[in-house]
């Protein structure tokens, strides 16, 4: 039913986070988009793009375990407010430079350095409050309904950005303020959220003795040491293919910056179809065998990208894309948030949004392999592996769960346990 698809909302705070990441993920996608086309315009290379990446997923590799601990340790109101002036910041010191034409390409490693820090706080902190504001019976519909936010702003916003680049009294300077502007937006409405003490009671210890609390923590459950493995890989390399967005369309399809934004919005039209079903079934106890299915997909439809022949069979394949990576995330969020304990949910969240850190550094490598093989061989490379992953976890998951007997299996062990319901593995 389409009220169940949107229930989450009911909740007057989950209400207040969710515009304000709608407005942020607007901000954010035209910045993917606009950062993609400068670099690409500085110095048409694919190793650039994925230099640029490169910094933003190491930002994110360094500060997202301790955007973990913080928001396990503080008030996550507090870290979302610090983290989305840190967002807004950087997109508003890039708008002017872009302004005044004085950009120069590493004005954008730095504006992406400051944005993977600020996302290594922000992710961690924005999914933790999500699971506390909703509690664990809606975890599900929540986070499907905040990726249908994200999914839903990717339609529009990188096309958005391409009409602007593409009028001269505008042009990416004038993109980056109106996304500075979004920023902005989303910060106000962070301030009339409720704060909240932390979970966290006990004496507060090193943050990375902390780090590796939550790594022993992750390590000592089976399912999820091996959905955070498994994320990990999958999300590294399928992901990776919206760096080199711009890459495929202007340099391999020969087609202006326009077409970029049109190439995004097809692979985010996908996203949002799967998002409002998948809404209201994500806590079923059929989530794992669903991410699986998705997760299978993710991998396979971004080999077939790779051998698109041409931009209209792309544009399609990449839209199948959307909806396979979004079924994926929403699925792999909820059990992973569902496993954890209140306690653990930020530290938890810091390790499995790795993957996206782990995307950034991946494409360093990517982009060279793609002067060194061609970018439409790389991609197939990267969904190659990414579906190499999951058939290995899928494999792993079946072999365990004929190991045990069903009055073995127990929350917190190798089963699923979403709000007193327990999903056994390979389910």
């Amino acid at each position: 039913m389409m009220s169940d698809a949107f229930a989450s909302l009911e909740n007057v705070e989950y209400r207040l986070l969710w515009w304000a990441g709608t407005f942020s993920f607007m901000s954010m996608q035209m910045q993917f988009f606009l950062r993609g086309i400068l670099a690409w315009d500085l110095t048409e290379r694919e190793g650039a793009l994925g230099l640029v990446y490169l910094i933003m997923g190491l930002g994110m590799l360094i500060f997202t375990p301790l955007g973990g601990v913080t928001s396990d340790r503080y008030s996550k109101r507090k870290v979302l407010l610090w983290s989305q002036g840190l967002l807004t910041l950087g997109a508003v010191a890039m708008g002017v430079m872009v302004s005044t034409g004085n950009e120069q390409f590493w004005m954008l490693l730095v504006a992406s350095g400051a944005q993977g820090i600020g996302f290594g706080f922000f992710g961690p902190s924005r999914v933790a409050f999500t699971a506390e504001l909703v509690g664990r019976k809606q975890l599900g519909n929540a986070i499907s309904l905040s990726l249908l936010s994200m999914n839903g702003t990717r339609i529009f916003a990188p096309a958005m950005a391409g009409v602007l680049v593409g009028v001269h009294s505008i042009g990416i300077g004038g993109g980056y303020l109106l996304s500075a502007s979004l920023a902005i937006v989303s910060l106000f409405i962070l301030f009339r959220l409720t704060d909240e003490p932390a979970v966290r009671t006990d004496e507060r210890r090193n943050p990375f003795v902390e780090i590796i609390d939550g790594i022993r923590y992750v390590k000592s459950i089976p399912s999820l040491r091996r959905l955070v493995l498994c994320s990990f890989f999958v999300i590294m390399f399928a992901f990776s293919y919206v760096v080199f967005v711009p890459a495929l369309v202007e340099g391999v399809y020969g087609l202006s910056e326009g077409w970029v934004g049109l190439f995004s919005s097809a692979s985010a039209i996908g996203a949002v179809a799967v998002s409002i079903p998948l809404a209201a079934r994500a806590d079923s106890s059929r989530a794992k065998t669903a991410m699986v299915v998705f997760g299978i997909g993710f991998g396979l439809t971004v080999l077939l990208l790779g051998l698109a022949p041409e931009f209209w069979s792309a544009l399609v394949v990449v839209a199948f894309v959307g909806a396979a990576s979004t079924g994926f995330q929403t699925l792999a969020n909820t059990l992973a948030l569902g496993l954890a304990d209140d306690a653990h949910q930020g530290r938890v969240q810091s390790l499995f949004q790795l993957s996206f850190a782990g995307f950034g550094v991946a494409a360093f490598p990517l982009g060279a392999l793609a002067e060194t093989i061609g970018l439409q061989n790389t991609i197939m490379v990267m969904g190659a592996i990414a579906l190499a992953a999951m058939v290995i976890f899928n494999l792993a998951e079946k072999r365990d769960a004929q190991t045990l007997l069903p009055e073995s299996t127990s929350p917190g062990q190798d089963s699923t346990s979403v709000e007193g319901r327990v999903f056994p593995v390979g389910s």
